[in-house]
């Protein structure tokens, strides 16, 4: 694949960070055609970052919950994940939880609340939300850089099945 072909096809697996699927092209991913080596080869990319271009990456992501997130920075894939937990159906109650849950988490770590949600309920999601607001920064960074991971992983799964 060529590198605009391979640009094309996954500069959005990582939230508004084309810059990833940019240095996996580099690093000879565009030669890869199995989902699970190229999910490897994009973790690895990612995690081996600058952490200054990692905590870039996690700023990127947008609010949990649909109705709460600013519809420029919801991408297809991102609102297309949050739907499917149920995230767009949330009552007024529930808006009000993620609402200040989002704030709260973004004050003390400084980046959004990541957590891959699909196989998730709303109400699961808002359970490790809470469990998440203990951590300490440096254990959230990490845990938020593995779900980053795991979210571009489904998301590469989602490309090779098409």
């Amino acid at each position: 694949m060529d590198h605009t072909d391979f640009l094309k096809k996954y500069a959005a697996v990582f939230e508004h960070s084309p810059w990833v699927a940019e240095a996996v092209f580099e690093n000879g991913g565009g030669l890869l055609t199995e989902a699970e080596a190229l999910g490897e080869c994009f973790e690895s990319v990612f995690l081996s970052a600058d952490p200054v271009l990692q905590l870039i990456t996690l700023r990127a992501h947008p609010k949990l919950a649909c109705a709460l997130a600013d519809p420029t920075d919801l991408t297809h894939e991102s609102a297309s994940e949050q739907s499917g937990a149920g995230l767009d159906r949330c009552s007024t109650e529930e808006l009000a939880e993620f609402s200040r849950l989002n704030a709260d988490y973004n004050d003390k770590f400084g980046f959004p609340f990541i957590i891959a949600v699909r196989g998730l309920t709303r109400h699961e999601i808002l359970d490790v939300f809470h469990q998440r607001l203990n951590n300490d920064r440096q254990s959230e960074f990490q845990t938020a850089l593995r779900q980053t991971c795991r979210i571009a992983r489904f998301r590469i799964g989602d490309i090779s099945d098409v």
